[in-house]
C-alpha cells in the first residue's frame, strides 16, 4: 500500500456522479458528427458496438477495482496481475491519451464560449479547474455534481424540443445500404471517446469509502445511464437531421434544435456543449493525476509527484504538473487529432485491464472486451493508429533503458 494515502472521502452518489461528469461530457455534443460520416446510416449499430466493449471493460476495471482500491486503475490492476512493464505500459498509455482528452475537451470549451479566442480560452479553463482539484476532491466532486444536473437539462430540453415541436422522421433511423463493418468500427472507435469516462471511478479508488462494494456498484450505474442517454439524444438527433446532415454538422445538437424549428435554443445548446465539456475537463484532470501519483510513488515518473497535501488530502504536485502540461496542449493542438490519439491510446489501456481481469476467472467477458479494444484501436484513422503506437513504443523504450541501467 502507498505510504501516503488519500483520504476516503467520497460514496456512491459521489462516484457515480463523477462517472457521468466524465461521460456525460461534450463527446455526445461532437462525437456524432464524426460517427456519422464514418458509419452511414448505420450509426446507432456503431453505437451499440462501442456500448458493449465499453460494458465489458466497465465490468472487467469493476472487478479489479474491488481487488486493488488504490489510486491508478489499471496501471495498478496490470502492474498486480501481469507484471510491471505491463502496468508502466497501461499507466503510460492512460496519461498521454487522457491529457490529449483533456486538450481536446478544454478546446471545446473554447470554441463554444469564445470562438475567436479558443485557445486562450482553453488554457484559462485548465488553470481554472487545477485549482478547483488543487483543492481537494469534495471540490471536486461538488461542482461536478452541478454540471451533470446542467447537461443533462439541456439534452432533456433537446430531445423533447426535436420530438415534440420538430419534423422528427423515424424513417431516417433506417439501415441503407452506404453501411460497411470498416466504417462501423471505426464509428465505434470515435463514440467509444465518449464512453471512457467510468475509468475515472477505478482511478479514484483511494478516495473512495468502502471501495470493495462502492465502485462495482458506482460503474455499472454510471455506465448504465450514459447509454441510456447517448442512445436516446442519438435517436433524436438522427430522426431530426437524416444521417447526411448529421454526417456533415460541426454541432448537431445546435442543428437539430434549430431544424424543430427552434433557433432561439441553439445558443443554450452551446452553453450546454460548453459547461459538459467542463465537466469532463474536470474529471479527466482527476484521473490522469491520480494516475501520475501512482506512477510517481514507483519511480517511472518524478518521486516528487507523490506527495499527498496536508491540509486538502490531494495529490497537489502532481494536479499542478498534469494542469501545466494540459495547459500547454491546449495551446497547440488540434481537436480532431488529440480525439483519434486519445482514443487509440486509451483502448489500449483497457486492452490492458481487461488482459488483468482475465487471469481472474470468468473469462467471457474480458475476452470480448480485449478483442474489441483491439479491433476498434487498429481501425481507427491511420494516423492516429501511427501517432499512438509511436508514442507508446517510446514510452515502453524509455521504460526498457531504465531497466536495463539500473
Amino acid at each position: 500500500m502507498p505510504t501516503s494515502p488519500l483520504s476516503r472521502r467520497l460514496g456512491t452518489f459521489d462516484a457515480v456522479t463523477i462517472g457521468l461528469g466524465s461521460m456525460i461530457g461534450a463527446g455526445i455534443f461532437v462525437a456524432l458528427g464524426p460517427a456519422a460520416s464514418a458509419a452511414g446510416s448505420g450509426l446507432l449499430i456503431g453505437l451499440g458496438v462501442a456500448a458493449v466493449v465499453a460494458y465489458c471493460n466497465a465490468t472487467s476495471s469493476a472487478r479489479l477495482a474491488a481487488l486493488y482500491p488504490q489510486s491508478g486503475g489499471t496501471y495498478i490492476y496490470g502492474k498486480e496481475r501481469l507484471g510491471e512493464f505491463w502496468g508502466f505500459t497501461a499507466g503510460w498509455s492512460f496519461v498521454v491519451g487522457k491529457t490529449a482528452s483533456c486538450a481536446a475537451m478544454a478546446l471545446t470549451v473554447g470554441y463554444y464560449v469564445w470562438p475567436a479566442w479558443a485557445h486562450a480560452v482553453a488554457v484559462a479553463a485548465v488553470v481554472a479547474l487545477t485549482a478547483v482539484n488543487y483543492a481537494g476532491i469534495q471540490k471536486s466532486a461538488l461542482l461536478t455534481r452541478v454540471v451533470v444536473a446542467v447537461v443533462l437539462a439541456v439534452l432533456a430540453g433537446v430531445v423533447v424540443v426535436i420530438l415534440g415541436f420538430g419534423d422528427a422522421d423515424t424513417a431516417r433511423l433506417g439501415i441503407g445500404d452506404d453501411i460497411s463493418v470498416g466504417g462501423l468500427l471505426q464509428a465505434a472507435g470515435l463514440l467509444f471517446f465518449a464512453f471512457a469516462g467510468y475509468a475515472r471511478i477505478a482511478t479514484l479508488g483511494e478516495e473512495v469509502r468502502d471501495p470493495a462494494r462502492t465502485i462495482p456498484r458506482a460503474i455499472p450505474i454510471a455506465l448504465g445511464i450514459a447509454l441510456v442517454v447517448y442512445a436516446v439524444v442519438a435517436v433524436a438527433v438522427l430522426a431530426a437531421l437524416g444521417t447526411d446532415a448529421l454526417a456533415s454538422s460541426t454541432a448537431p445538437l445546435a442543428d437539430a434544435v434549430t431544424a424543430a424549428g427552434q433557433p432561439g435554443l441553439a445558443p443554450v445548446v452551446r452553453a450546454g456543449a460548453g459547461v459538459a465539456a467542463l465537466g469532463s475537463l474536470l474529471a479527466l484532470i482527476l484521473g490522469v493525476s491520480r494516475t501520475t501519483l501512482a506512477m510517481s510513488r514507483d519511480r517511472h515518473l518524478p518521486h516528487a509527484l507523490a506527495a499527498v497535501h496536508p491540509r486538502f488530502g490531494s495529490p497537489h504536485r502532481a494536479e499542478i504538473a498534469v494542469g501545466v502540461v494540459v495547459a500547454v496542449a491546449a495551446a497547440v493542438v488540434d481537436v480532431r487529432g488529440a480525439i483519434g490519439f486519445s482514443s487509440f491510446a486509451v483502448l489500449l489501456y483497457y486492452a490492458i485491464a481487461n488482459a488483468s481481469a482475465w487471469t481472474l476467472g470468468r473469462r467471457v467477458v474480458p475476452a470480448v472486451g480485449l478483442a474489441g479494444c483491439l479491433l476498434l484501436a487498429v481501425t481507427l484513422p491511420l494516423s492516429s493508429v501511427v501517432v499512438g503506437s509511436g508514442v507508446v513504443l517510446a514510452g515502453a523504450v524509455a521504460y526498457g533503458l531504465r531497466a536495463w541501467l539500473r
